[in-house]
């Protein structure tokens, strides 16, 4: 069997809510276990509403929750065994996250080429001004800018759009081998958003980037995932390559995702590009 880039194996999570007299027990996440390959960059999708522990799901493999019960091992690492800075920077090296909303990313008061620079300052051992502009230069170029475009600039001064690429383009100066993006397009406009989404499909062929794509969104699931996993009340319903998932779901939770959204027909068997084979 090949090595494993994320192994997660009967993961739960259970918080506890209320006082000592009224405690009540939610499982956000219950028993779920999926592995991506490291020779095998993939897209890989949590659907689910919300409250279906997808997002819960996201933060344990950032390591930001720890699981109740169950592992998830990053690269040959079990992520109960990062506790001190060296640890987690080691990690942070490897796994990268993109958030919802990319003006909370943000300072509002911060330069976004300090954000770069100091980024690209903690994960590479490169000295000199002008080797870091050189390295945030090409992170930015990556993803459709440049540092002439950002530099000196606020947050404010920059479209949603523009600035979930300058989140993605401070993701990549750790060379991540795997990226979480947790909604990453439902705060950007409609017509920026299959840029973004094409964006990571460059990232996976071009870079070998896998990434974990958490969405309530079929229709861009659908486009550009290579397999998907459906949750609902913290469970996996269904898993399997994105598109017979989503043509055919077998699951009544599946079939009423699928039934609100119009999805586009696949002609010929077409799959993602990049599809693994089942």
């Amino acid at each position: 069997m090949s090595n494993a880039l994320l192994e997660v194996s009967h993961a739960t999570k259970v918080f506890s809510r209320g006082g000592l007299l009224s405690s009540r027990r939610i499982v956000a996440v219950n028993d779920v276990s999926f592995r991506i390959e490291a020779a095998r960059p993939e897209i890989f999708t949590i659907i689910g509403e919300s409250g279906s522990g997808k997002t819960t799901l996201s933060r344990m493999i950032l390591n930001i929750e720890q699981p109740s019960a169950g592992s998830l091992v990053l690269d040959g690492t079990d992520l109960s065994t990062v506790r001190s800075n060296r640890d987690r920077l080691a990690f942070m090296h490897k796994v990268q996250p993109i958030f919802q909303n990319p003006f909370e990313a943000f300072n509002p008061l911060k330069q976004l080429d300090r954000y770069l620079f100091m980024t690209r300052q903690r994960f590479s051992a490169a000295v000199g001004q002008a080797a870091l502009e050189a390295a945030v230069d090409e992170a930015l170029r990556k993803v459709g800018l440049s540092l002439k475009e950002v530099r000196h600039r606020y947050p404010h001064e920059m479209s949603g759009g523009q600035l979930q690429r300058v989140a993605i383009a401070r993701a990549l100066l750790s060379s991540p081998k795997l990226i979480v993006a947790d909604e990453p397009v439902s705060m950007v406009d409609a017509s920026l958003r299959m840029s973004i989404v094409n964006l990571f499909r460059a990232l996976r062929d071009d870079l070998g980037i896998s990434i974990i794509y958490v969405t309530h969104d079929l229709a861009t699931a659908y486009y550009i995932s290579d397999r998907i996993m459906i949750m609902q009340n913290g469970r996996v319903v269904e898993s399997g390559d994105a598109r017979t998932v989503l043509n055919a779901p077998q699951h009544p939770y599946s079939q009423q995702l699928r039934a609100a959204v119009l999805l586009p027909e696949v002609t010929g068997g077409t799959a993602p590009a990049n599809s693994p084979s089942t």
